[in-house]
């Protein structure tokens, strides 16, 4: 009998698909028919839905305007760095541009997609290096192009660069420290276990030994074996945030609340605190040529006398008072980086001018 069935249950169907809905018969009849013979043949039913339902009401016009527009810029310029042919390299939260300090003029923007610029430094070939909170890149300042590249770091949150006397490439992150090969750009040792953790500073002393600056004050390492030294801690402020040597071999320290003078051959003594600078955090500290020294602070810019800490001078009129970093001496003119962008000052009449390349608010006149 089953045999038998098969055939019939096919003829039925047939007939089903083929009966008219115009002859009086009800439609949700004929749909489920046409359903049940679908089935007994093997072929997938076919539902048929209602319509989708009509489109909701556009984006206001204030998101859809977020959504297209770009990010802000960020005028941020936290490093500047001289080259071997006087062009000064500026570091911004917005990538990496070339200008003739002696006339301003923009002489070149390097495509750095996604890069935020923190620490600058030139190798004794004069490639440039840059440290970004994405890994280490080198520049070819010829082509103005990345030639190189490192991301095996302790971390990729670069904070601080310095070139040895052998030409080695010191890496500070806020991870620890590591030093490379600036040839090929291949990490050759690291010092994971830094006291302190993070590197936000470095300079070399008068032996060619390094100094970094760490949430927890001072270290000194050995840099031919990446061995720590000695350590300076118990300092006011603690952090260091600014770090750089004197012409008479001191190290000069920034830290949240004061500026430090220490003597690296006697870094156990008591280092000797600014009087001017107490209850300031110091952001950045350079020397001019004349033997003064250019303080920038969270709250404007100052010029001392490094024998006595008396202040020369206060500067005003820059894009912010927050200042993140200086480059004296280049065109005749101090380069001073900020929160808001990036100006000059004429060493010879004292003059403050914005650079209206790296500026958020440009001055109507100029």
């Amino acid at each position: 009998m089953a045999s038998l069935n098969a055939p019939i249950r096919l003829f039925i169907g047939a007939t089903l698909l083929i009966s008219p809905v115009g002859m009086g018969t009800d439609p949700t009849l004929v749909l489920a028919q046409e359903t049940l013979a679908q089935t007994e043949l093997g072929t997938a039913p076919d539902y048929r839905g209602a319509p989708p339902p009509p489109g909701g009401e556009p984006l206001p016009p204030e998101r859809l305007r977020r959504e297209v527009e770009p990010l802000p810029t960020d005028f941020r310029v936290p490093a500047l760095q001289p080259d071997y042919t006087g062009d000064l390299w500026v570091g911004t939260y917005s990538g990496l541009s070339r200008l003739d300090p002696n006339t301003g003029r923009l002489k070149a923007r390097v495509d750095l997609p996604n890069y935020t610029i923190d620490a600058l430094a030139q190798d004794r070939v004069g490639r440039i290096w840059l440290g970004t909170y994405e890994g280490l890149l080198r520049v070819d300042p010829r082509s103005n192009e990345v030639t190189a590249q490192n991301f095996t770091l302790p971390s990729n949150r670069v904070l601080s660069l310095q070139v040895d006397r052998r030409g080695y490439l010191w890496v500070g992150s806020d991870r620890g420290l590591a030093m490379i090969s600036p040839d090929q750009g291949l990490l050759m040792t690291t010092v994971q276990e830094l006291p302190g953790v993070s590197a936000n500073a470095l300079t070399l002393d008068e032996d060619g030994q390094l100094w970094v600056g760490t949430l927890e004050g001072l270290v000194q390492i050995d840099t031919a074996s990446a061995f720590i030294i000695r350590r300076v801690g118990n300092l006011p402020g603690t952090i260091v945030q600014s770090l750089t040597t004197g012409p008479d071999g001191k190290l000069w320290v920034g830290t949240p609340s004061s500026l430090l003078v220490i003597d690296p051959n006697n870094p156990f003594a008591e280092p000797r605190s600014v009087t001017p600078l107490r209850g300031r955090s110091v952001t950045a500290v350079r020397f001019a040529l004349d033997g003064s020294v250019w303080v920038g602070t969270e709250g404007g810019l100052l010029k001392i006398r490094a024998e006595t800490g008396a202040v020369l001078g206060e500067l005003s009129n820059l894009p912010s008072d927050y200042i993140l970093s200086l480059s004296p001496d280049v065109g005749n003119k101090l380069w001073v980086g900020t929160t808001e962008g990036l100006a000059w000052v004429s060493l010879s009449t004292g003059q403050v001018r914005p650079h209206l390349a790296f500026v958020k608010n440009p001055p109507e006149t100029f």
